[in-house]
């Protein structure tokens, strides 16, 4: 199925999620690995296409970072929600001209899965590279994509976690201020007529502890 929607509005979603340009991180690795090895690929990559780069956030076998938005391979396989297969590159036309394929790199074979947000938005994609002709079986197929799914949870999450972060700072902040309001309140009052206040503090200390554990249920439930 090919996918419409606008090129700005996609950009839109990437960035949502921070993750470009950040340091190489070992749980993403690992999926690369495991795919490398599963398929029996010298290259697996996450990549995520930009508006002028498509860039790895795990590049296992592959030495670069990022590389051009050149049509035929991430850059192609974004368009659909399908998997996308190139079997023999020099032989297919989506690719004939990318440098991958022409250059000493001598790319061959490549398939990707597209990286699909919540929202419907293809980011990027969870792909395999080989210098040779190859073939996928459907039980190969699914596997790719079951690796992509996995990808793409990972990136869902890092986003609900920095959003569960900002709350509980934004929650605590707020609970530090109105506890600050609270003793300067008392300060005014006459030691013997404090009582009151004490108890309020206590009052508010307890709120704060049910409204952050309110707050991590909600969270542990919504990824449950």
């Amino acid at each position: 199925m090919n996918v419409e929607y606008n090129e700005d509005e996609r950009i839109k979603a990437l960035k949502r999620y921070d993750i470009l340009d950040t340091p190489e991180d070992g749980s993403w690795d690992r999926l690369t690995r495991l795919a490398a090895k599963v398929f029996n690929m010298p290259i697996a990559v996450v990549s995520l296409v930009d508006t002028d780069r498509i860039w790895f956030k795990s590049h296992y076998g592959l030495d670069v970072r990022e590389i051009g938005t050149d049509p035929g391979l991430c850059t192609t396989a974004i368009l659909s929600d399908d998997i996308y297969i190139v079997e023999n590159a020099i032989e297919d036309p989506r690719t004939l001209t990318n440098p991958l394929v022409v250059s000493e790199f001598g790319l061959r074979f490549y398939a990707a899965v597209p990286l699909k947000t919540i929202d419907g938005f293809n980011i990027g994609t969870f792909a395999i590279i080989d210098n040779k002709q190859r073939y996928l079986t459907e039980s190969q197929q699914e596997t790719l994509k079951e690796l992509a799914g996995i990808a793409m949870d990972e990136i869902e999450l890092r986003l609900a976690a920095r959003k569960s972060a900002k709350e509980v700072n934004q929650l605590l902040e707020a609970t530090r201020s109105h506890l600050q309001d609270t003793v300067i309140e008392i300060a005014g009052i006459p030691i013997t007529e404090r009582k009151e206040g004490i108890s309020k503090i206590a009052e508010a200390s307890r709120e704060i502890v049910s409204h952050i554990n309110d707050h991590l249920h909600s969270q542990k439930q919504q990824y449950l």
